[in-house]
């Protein structure tokens, strides 16, 4: 027994002796071991504020170019809508805006005058084609700023009286656009295929409701108690309006008659049968 505490014991002191004298290595190796884990630690949170700083970049970049995206669709935008309110090279200005009222027969007649020389420079600007068509159709134009002049110099009537004028200028720019497409019609397809019929029908569409608010109009103007100048004044309006209503229906019927060399031969055929 004693042969095996002896050499048990001598072990425990050599061991003891040893750490007893190394001390510091064991906590130099402890430090070490922790330094390198700070280390490591240190750098991951630099990787991971450096990656942060990274996204936060791309985040600003991408932020700065959708603002100037947006600020360039924004203007685009603004600069469509600008041009949309800007009147077409060449197009007459169909706007009556904030039409003035005349206080008297005598101003009212010289808006009137003033109207018909405005017309008559834009002509200058338009094609041959324009200009036969407007040179026409102006007739109505002139006749609707010469009603809504009237409107303070025609008590009870005056409103009725505007209203018609307003919807008579909306139908004169569709007349016009119908009457643009005849005279524009080829020749060649003319000759073979007729007349604009579409147009024709259109143009139709609107001086039968024209036809109407003429009607509308000697009404109203019978009623006007307003004196001799302003019914004069209506009554010569209300003729220019007619006369172009007749130009305009023998246009229609004379396009839609015109069937051309196919529409003979069809035509041909259904008598045939």
């Amino acid at each position: 027994m004693k042969k095996i505490i002896i050499p048990f014991l001598t072990f425990v002191l050599f061991a003891s002796a040893a750490i007893a004298a190394n001390p510091q290595d064991t906590g130099q190796k402890g430090a070490k071991d922790t330094g390198v884990q700070a280390e490591d630690s240190e750098k991951d949170q630099g990787t991971g504020k450096g990656t942060g700083q990274g996204q936060q970049i791309q985040i600003e970049q991408q932020t700065q170019n959708q603002s100037e995206e947006q600020q360039i669709q924004t203007e685009q935008q603004t600069q469509t809508k600008e041009g949309e309110h800007e009147e077409s090279p060449g197009q007459p200005n169909f706007n009556l805006g904030n039409q003035q009222r005349a206080r008297t027969m005598t101003k009212a007649r010289e808006m009137v005058q003033q109207k018909k020389q405005e017309m008559s420079q834009e002509m200058q600007e338009l094609s041959n084609v324009q200009q036969k068509v407007y040179q026409n159709q102006n007739k109505v134009r002139e006749a609707v700023h010469a009603l809504l002049s009237l409107e303070d110099l025609a008590p009870g009537i005056g409103p009725q009286v505007s209203q018609i004028a307003k919807e008579f200028n909306n139908s004169v720019q569709a007349t016009i656009m119908a009457e643009e497409k005849i005279q524009k019609r080829n020749a060649f397809v003319r000759f073979f295929v007729g007349g604009e019929k579409n147009a024709a029908g259109e143009m139709e569409q609107e001086l039968n409701q024209n036809q109407q608010r003429i009607q509308e109009l000697k009404q109203l103007k019978e009623e006007c108690a307003s004196g001799e100048e302003v019914k004069t004044m209506m009554q010569e309006q209300i003729q220019n309006m007619d006369q172009e209503q007749v130009r305009l229906q023998q246009l229609a019927e004379k396009e839609k008659n015109t069937n051309g060399v196919f529409g003979w031969v069809r035509n041909l055929f259904r008598w045939g049968r």
